[in-house]
C-alpha cells in the first residue's frame, strides 16, 4: 500500500480510490455484499465467491518459513494425538491450511476451537494453538521467556515452513480480488503493481514506521518485510493456489474451485 500512503501518488490515488481499513475476511465480505469494488482477501473466500476477478501481479505469500503464521502445541504431545486446537478467529485461510495439515499428519478429525489470540489462554483451553500475524512474531519473541516463567517445553510449527515441506508449494495468504461487478482496466493493476514494487524499494522507512507501531525490534520487522514475505503472485505461486483449492476440495473443507488468473502475473 505504499503509494496509498506515501507522497508523491497518495494525492492522485485518493482522488481515484477510496481507501477503507480493515481485517482481511472483513475485506472478503464486503466484496461480497458489493460494499467494495476491490479487496485485499484471503484466498479461502475465492471459493466462497468464485466470480471474484483475481488481479494480476500482487500477492502475500510466503515460500520457506513465514514467522506470523504458527501452530503451537506441547512437546508431550505429537501432532496425530492432539485432542483440540484453539485456532485464532482472524483467519479463516490460515485454519484451512491447517485443516489440511491435520490431514497429512493422521489426525483429521481433531476438533478446532475458536478464540482471541492469547497464546496462554488457548493453551488452557486446549492442546495447541493457531496464532498468526503480529501474535505469532510476539510469541516468538517471547519463546525463551515464556519458557523461563513456565517451565512448559513448547512446539513452534511454523505452518508455510511446514506446508511447503509437505506440499513442496509455497503457502499463499491473500491476494486482490475485485468484484465481478467492477471495471477493470488496465491502469488498475498497474497502480498495485506499482504500489507494491515501491513498497518493496523503501524497506528501510516501513522498518522505521512500524518499528515505532509495534513491540517488535526493527530487525525482526526488517526479516519479516524483506525474507519471510513474498509479494510477487508468480507463477510458482499460482501453482501453489491451485494446489490449495485442490487438497481442501479433496479433504473436504473448502467447496471444489479452479482460481481464474489474468494472463499477466507480472
Amino acid at each position: 500500500m505504499w503509494d496509498f500512503d506515501h507522497a508523491p501518488l497518495a494525492a492522485e490515488l485518493a482522488r481515484r480510490y477510496e481507501l477503507k481499513w480493515m481485517l482481511p475476511a472483513q475485506c472478503a465480505d464486503e466484496l461480497a455484499t458489493g460494499a467494495a469494488d476491490i479487496g485485499l482477501v484471503p484466498i479461502a473466500a475465492l471459493a466462497a465467491n468464485p466470480r471474484l476477478h483475481i488481479l494480476p501481479g500482487c500477492t502475500i505469500a510466503s515460500k520457506g518459513r513465514v514467522r506470523s503464521l504458527l501452530l503451537v502445541r506441547r512437546a508431550s504431545q505429537p501432532l496425530a494425538r492432539l485432542r483440540s486446537v484453539a485456532a485464532d478467529t482472524a483467519s479463516r485461510t490460515t485454519v484451512t491450511y491447517a485443516r489440511i495439515l491435520f490431514h497429512k499428519w493422521g489426525n483429521a478429525d481433531v476438533p478446532f476451537v475458536p478464540m482471541g489470540a492469547d497464546l496462554n489462554a488457548m493453551l488452557e483451553r486446549a492442546d495447541a494453538a493457531i496464532v498468526i500475524g503480529d501474535p505469532a512474531l510476539m510469541a516468538l519473541e517471547e519463546r525463551a521467556n515464556r519458557f523461563e516463567r513456565s517451565g512448559e517445553e513448547l512446539v513452534y510449527h511454523d505452518l508455510a515452513e511446514e506446508w511447503r515441506r509437505l506440499t513442496g508449494l509455497p503457502f499463499v495468504s491473500a491476494i486482490w480480488g475485485a468484484a465481478c461487478s467492477t471495471s477493470l482496466d488496465e491502469g488498475i493493476g498497474k497502480d498495485f503493481i506499482l504500489s507494491r514494487d515501491h513498497g518493496m524499494a523503501n524497506i528501510d522507512a516501513l522498518v522505521a514506521e512500524w518499528s515505532a507501531k509495534l513491540p517488535l525490534p526493527a530487525a525482526t520487522i526488517r526479516s519479516y518485510l524483506t525474507e519471510n514475505i513474498h509479494y510477487v503472485l508468480d507463477e510458482e505461486c499460482v501453482e501453489g493456489m491451485r494446489g490449495f483449492f485442490r487438497m481442501a476440495a479433496e479433504v473436504g473443507v473448502l467447496p471444489k474451485y479452479e482460481p481464474v488468473f489474468e494472463a499477466s502475473t507480472a
